[in-house]
């Protein structure tokens, strides 16, 4: 497995043989099994696979919790050599973003709602970094997980309006045994807080429930999370949601499926989660 910090390594293996398809996994580190399992359908469906270790500045806001976002390059190295990688890119924010760096991707509408109300800033960084990692590694497919819902709609929109020439897959989910979704920052929850944790998969499986029962109407979908989430102490509401799977728009009446989400806040640390319902079939 290579592992390199520099841009023009990174395209010499990649174009080493123009002829090999490339999966391309972003993360930023601190992996679990929900990232591995987004590197399995990369490594599954291409010849070689490239994985990206950066925590991106510029999508945390001044008051997040970038400096305490967790680490673990070694432990990350090792489970993806483990996994069979062949690339691993682990830039350093010089080399992101240098002296002079002015340009930024932003969206106008997807990333309005939200993540995008709670964090104004988030998805310009996200956009930007995702933009600059796709012509770093120039890949064929890029991996994504469906726990960030939004960021998929926004990345996917990206891709169309800038005509990236990559095929955007979008992995299910990944959960504890408890259905608390896998994420880097459930290691930064207290032992009360982890407890408390997956009352969120709780509330959007109730909303699920409702829905496969007849409920259409998005505010008593909505309802149904908000209640079982206050219900518990440690969670305090960012927002709940049921909005259209498309524009994110909250809807009144669901006609052609839903996106369940929500965002709650366990102490300090902030997680979000989601179901996504098609309107012939269910689907996480």
């Amino acid at each position: 497995m290579i592992v390199t910090d520099k841009i023009d390594e990174v395209r010499q293996h990649r174009w080493a043989d123009p002829s090999l398809t490339w999966g391309f996994v972003p993360t930023m580190g601190y992996l679990h099994a929900g990232h591995l399992s987004l590197v399995q359908l990369s490594l599954a469906g291409n010849e070689r696979t490239a994985v990206s270790i950066y925590v991106n500045p510029t999508q945390f806001a001044p008051t997040e919790d970038l400096s305490s976002y967790p680490r673990n390059l070694e432990g990350d190295l090792a489970m993806l050599e483990k996994a069979g990688v062949d690339l691993v890119f682990t830039p350093s924010d010089a080399l992101m973003y240098p002296p002079g760096f002015q340009t930024t991707v932003s969206l106008s509408q997807v990333t309005q709602p939200l993540e995008g109300s709670s964090r104004p800033s988030h998805f310009t960084g996200v956009a930007t970094i995702v933009a600059k990692l796709f012509n770093i590694v120039q890949p064929t497919r890029a991996y994504f997980g469906q726990k960030d819902a939004q960021q998929t709609i926004v990345l996917r929109q990206m891709v169309r309006d800038l005509n990236f020439n990559v095929e955007m897959v979008i992995g299910p989910t990944s959960r504890e045994p408890d259905g608390l979704a896998m994420s880097s920052r459930n290691a930064l929850l207290s032992a009360e807080n982890r407890a408390a944790a997956p009352v969120l998969y709780r509330a959007l499986s109730a909303a699920r429930a409702a829905y496969e029962a007849g409920e259409r109407s998005g505010e008593l979908l909505r309802e149904t999370m908000r209640g079982m989430i206050t219900a518990v102490p440690q969670a305090k509401i960012d927002y709940v949601s049921a909005a259209d799977p498309r524009t994110l728009e909250e809807l009144d009446k669901v006609e052609e499926g839903v996106l369940l989400s929500t965002a709650v806040f366990f102490g300090k640390t902030r997680l979000i989660d989601n179901i996504l319902i098609y309107a012939s079939e269910n689907t996480e």
